[in-house]
């Protein structure tokens, strides 16, 4: 998994859930497989996602829908 893959993803997601095209920022913390996902917009946000080699698109977008409720 890789910053650009995160993003499509995520980007994917938040419109999903009526975020619209928010601006991201993300960035590989110094955890193994965590990543730090800055939404911007009107309300900002922070998500910790969990990905690495083989994660699915599906495990995802799972973590970013439960964290943005």
């Amino acid at each position: 998994m890789d910053a650009q893959d995160l993003e499509r993803i995520a980007k994917t997601a938040l419109r999903e859930l009526g975020a619209g095209d928010v601006p991201l920022t993300i960035t590989l913390t110094s955890q193994t497989d965590k990543w730090r996902v800055e939404v911007g917009g009107a309300e900002q946000m922070t998500l910790t996602i969990r990905a690495g080699a083989g994660t699915s698109p599906q495990f995802i977008r799972d973590q970013i829908f439960e964290q943005f409720r």
